[in-house]
């Protein structure tokens, strides 16, 4: 690379979220170490800082997923073209996105293999050879992978050509047991996405046009960002019968009858670390909330020249203490000024600075800032992990509220087609408006004022008419300009 190309690589300031939050997103990610750009055309590589990040939101999602029964796998990476076109829709669905291996070992290959988009159909293969009876059943699988989808527009975690995730896949004897499976995942998704990522989602049920390629309902749970756009977080799909009859996934049934088994699949993926960026991100960086924080503490050394010998033992005591307690911490001990450090843990986003300098050991204390409110507070010596620990879950809970509280100043109901498109002018977040079903009616939507209907929410009142068309609504739809 360059010289030039080098030192334009290297973010040196911040954009204001105001003037472009576009660059400010894509200068933060890059900043703050989350991740970087690849040699490959669309890729990311995770940076250490950005992979924490992951881990712990994935940890959170993989616990849950434990307690409701599922159990984890691993299914190749490499489908045969012929297993994909099983399913017709399924492959129209991904046909642009697909990338395929033709040669290997320095020959061509007899038939070419997909690299894997998701994996529906290899894993539906399997399940047809694994299910013979009732009692074989439910099977509740989950993968955590990569997949690849050649994607035209990138941006890191939001959207690039190969990226990580989960992907649950489920078989049941009955419809009423799968959806009960799909409506289960959806509220765990929700509830991870608020209580880890204090990021507040609405739930709701995918229009037919955005419904996933093969499935019988999707649902979703809808995220706003801070620039008013819409981030799907999460989808949860009933898949009926549909893949079960393209790979002859049956089994008999307690009266001996044989039938096809019914379907789930559901994901989340990296795209979730975007999110939490885009969600509470400022100014000056990241804002993590602690439960996905590296580091929810970070201890800043300050004094004079002799600071080592001085200082650095009482904030080694103090790391081992909150480290004895379960906080994730850190010690900066870089010869670097303090201001320099706070500016750099700002950008980081850690949600608790901690200062100690010689007057705070003669008083016993120490001042500690929040990255949130940028609060600061002079707190005891002693029990200051059982004080850490409180102001850790209080910002937690802080930044949900503020999040949700945008979200919510950020939503509006109108009735009429033209209050509609007045509204949509800009981004001004959701938009909640009475829809007759009609696909003709959400293209026309789309087309016109680059919306779409982000979720139906199952306690939605439908009521009055279309806000495109004269005829009755069916269902209250949230809209919104998405990423």
């Amino acid at each position: 690379m360059p010289k030039q190309e080098k030192a334009d690589a290297f973010v040196t300031e911040i954009t204001p979220r105001s003037e472009d939050f576009s660059r400010w997103y894509l200068d933060i990610v890059r900043r703050a170490e989350l991740a970087d750009y690849s040699p490959v055309k669309g890729c990311m590589v995770i940076r250490p800082y950005g992979y924490a990040v992951w881990e712990l939101i994935q940890q959170a999602f993989d616990a849950e997923f434990k307690k409701t029964g599922h159990v984890n796998a691993y299914f190749p990476l490499f489908i045969p073209e012929s297993l994909l076109h099983k399913e017709a829709e399924h492959v129209e669905g991904f046909a642009p996105q697909v990338a395929y291996v033709t040669h290997a070992g320095g020959e061509e290959l007899e038939e070419k293999l997909v690299v894997r988009p998701t994996s529906e159909a290899i894993i539906g293969t399997m399940y047809a050879k694994w299910i013979q009876s009732w009692r074989d059943l439910p099977i509740l699988i989950n993968q955590w992978a990569n997949v690849v989808r050649w994607e035209k527009v990138t941006r890191p975690f939001l959207r690039t050509t190969e990226f990580l995730w989960q992907e649950g896949h489920t078989a049941h004897e009955t419809h009423e047991e799968a959806e009960r499976e799909t409506l289960m995942i959806l509220d765990l998704y929700a509830k991870v996405a608020e209580t880890v990522m204090a990021m507040p989602v609405v739930k709701g049920m995918k229009s037919e046009s955005e419904k996933f390629a093969g499935a019988l309902r999707t649902y979703s749970i809808e995220a706003l960002m801070g620039d008013g756009r819409a981030l799907q977080a999460g989808t949860s799909h009933n898949l009926g019968q549909n893949f079960a009859k393209a790979f002859d996934i049956t089994f008999q049934a307690r009266d001996k009858s044989v039938q096809h088994v019914w379907g789930t699949s559901w994901g989340v993926s990296t795209r979730l670390v975007g999110g939490v960026v885009m969600t509470h991100g400022d100014d000056s960086g990241l804002i993590l909330p602690p439960r996905v924080a590296p580091y929810q503490v970070v201890i800043v050394p300050i004094g004079r020249d002799n600071w080592r010998e001085t200082v650095l033992p009482k904030a080694q005591e103090i790391q081992q203490q909150l480290r004895s307690a379960g906080i994730r911490v850190t010690l900066d001990e870089r010869d670097e000024r303090p201001g320099w450090k706070f500016s750099e843990w700002e950008l980081r986003g850690v949600p608790l600075r901690v200062e100690i300098g010689p007057k705070d050991i003669e008083k016993s204390a120490v001042l500690v800032a929040r990255r949130d409110t940028r609060e600061k507070q002079s707190l005891a010596m002693d029990g200051l992990a059982t004080r850490i620990q409180q102001l850790l879950d209080d910002v937690q809970r802080t930044l949900f509220d503020r999040a949700r509280t945008f979200r919510d100043e950020h939503t509006q109901r109108v009735s009429t087609y033209e209050e509609f498109k007045q509204v949509m002018e800009g981004r001004p977040g959701f938009v909640i408006a009475p829809w007759c079903g009609s696909t003709d009616c959400e293209a026309q939507i789309k087309n016109e004022t680059q919306a779409t209907i982000r979720n139906m929410p199952r306690s939605g009142a439908p009521g009055g008419t279309c806000i495109r068309c004269d005829q009755g609504a069916i269902a209250e739809a949230w809209f919104a300009k998405s990423y």
